[in-house]
Parts: C-alpha cells; sequence; structure tokens
C-alpha cells in the first residue's frame, strides 16, 4: 500500500494555509536523494517554508516535495523525499503532525489491525 504520509502532508498543509498560518517542514537531512541548500542545515535537520509566498510551483505528490525558493537572494530547487519529512506545523502556534520514524510507519501499517472495544486518539500539539 502507498504510505499515508503524503496524504496527511497535505492534508496539514492546507489546514495550516486555511488558518491563515504559515506551514513549516522539519527535514532530516542524512537520508537520501534530498537536494537542500546545505548552508542552511543543522544537526542534519532543515526546517522549510512551504507557505505560497515563499515557494514557487510547490507539488507535494506520492514520493517527494518539490519546489523553487529563494535562500538568502539566491534561488534553489528543493527536492526532498517524502519519508525524510520529520513535521508538518504551524510557524505560528507549532500545531500539526510529527511522523514516526519510517520503520515505525512501516510495522504499523504493515500489521494487522487488532480490535478494540474502544477508540484509541491521540492529540498531537
Amino acid at each position: 500500500m502507498i504510505s499515508t504520509r503524503p496524504y496527511l502532508l497535505r492534508a496539514i498543509n492546507e489546514w495550516v494555509l486555511d488558518n491563515g498560518m504559515t506551514p513549516y517542514l522539519l527535514v532530516d537531512t542524512i537520508m537520501e536523494g534530498i537536494h537542500v541548500p546545505q548552508d542552511y542545515i543543522q544537526n542534519n535537520q532543515i526546517i522549510l517554508n512551504i507557505h505560497p509566498d515563499a515557494v514557487h510551483h510547490l507539488l507535494i505528490d506520492n514520493e517527494a516535495i518539490t519546489f523553487s525558493a529563494r535562500f538568502n537572494g539566491k534561488s534553489h530547487q528543493i527536492y526532498v523525499p517524502i519519508n525524510s519529512v520529520t513535521a508538518i506545523y504551524a510557524k505560528e502556534t507549532g500545531k500539526g503532525l510529527v511522523f514516526p520514524e519510517i520503520e515505525d510507519e512501516e510495522k504499523s501499517e504493515n500489521s494487522t489491525i487488532k480490535k478494540s472495544t474502544r477508540p484509541h486518539l491521540k492529540v498531537i500539539k
């Protein structure tokens, strides 16, 4: 099955924008295939503003997030594999969604769903 991660990224991005806030991505830059400005990486992570005013040609597909943006006045083509995104959140409130590590996500998506008598919801702030 296709990962739920790209669908959740698109949904939270839309929710943040609908609330008049700024969507930020937290990206793990250790993963292979990432193309981001190296000067802005700290502790193997980069935070990317994906608000429509900050980027051009944003595309969040099932494989990657791509867009062009300016960093310190210089234009860059950004390529972020979906699995390298560790969180998406609103800059103004910090509310959003943190993703589990890939191994944990794949394990939970491939495991059998156990029936329970109560629903289980987790609030993420």
